[in-house]
């Protein structure tokens, strides 16, 4: 088993983005990384930060990373948020709207790539053997 959000997970998690085609045509412009961070919340009390190197449709790899690292996107919100995405229970652009994730970086960029969005999240959704403690 591995652990939703960790640096072993990232990496199943950057295989399936590379393995799928529709990911890679929904987002063969996409330019952008990201660091996703999950904040300790009731089911699970570690922060966890996840860099995620996106770039026409591929992913040049993932890792755990610091407070530190820069990124064109950061979209961070509380752990239970993001099993509900992984579990397909919350749309990740709909729990940006409604406040349940807080995103740094331009917006209107993510809005033109919604495909590319839900493609990912159906990504996430494929890391064979996820535990997700406290669930």
């Amino acid at each position: 088993m591995v652990i939703f959000g960790s640096d072993e997970w990232g990496k199943g998690f950057c295989k399936k983005l590379n393995e799928s085609e529709a990911y890679k045509k929904a987002a063969e412009t996409w330019e952008g990384d990201f660091v996703f961070i999950m904040h300790p919340d009731e089911k699970f009390d570690e922060e966890m930060r996840l860099y995620v190197d996106l770039w026409h449709g591929d992913c040049r790899g993932t890792e755990s990373c610091g407070p530190d690292q820069e990124a064109e996107f950061i979209m961070s919100g509380p752990y239970t948020n993001w099993v509900k995405v992984a579990k397909k229970e919350l749309d990740p652009i709909q729990g940006l709207m409604t406040g349940k994730f807080k995103l740094e970086g331009d917006m209107a960029k993510i809005m033109r790539a919604t495909k590319a969005a839900v493609e990912l999240v159906n990504c996430v959704t494929k890391v064979e053997d996820t535990e997700f403690p406290g669930f």
